[in-house]
């Protein structure tokens, strides 16, 4: 992924300081979707498994940086 989000797009985005990571970006434009489809479950299937492969693989990158620095 080679975009992310700017604290200023967060913030605009209200997203809360907890889900201000690496995939923020994603976040935003789910979000987004959720709203203008009235969070249907059937709706934004494609944003929701991006954002939750994001948030997997960053989950994998940090144990394997924990893991390198032990």
């Amino acid at each position: 992924m080679t975009e992310v989000a700017s604290q200023s797009a967060m913030a605009k985005a209200r997203l809360p300081i907890e889900y201000r990571d690496y995939c923020a970006n994603l976040l935003i434009k789910l979000n987004k979707c959720r709203g203008e489809t009235f969070y249907l479950p059937w709706k934004c299937e494609n944003e929701r498994h991006s954002y939750e492969k994001c948030q997997y693989d960053d989950f994998k990158r940090r144990v394997e940086e924990k893991k390198a620095n032990e």
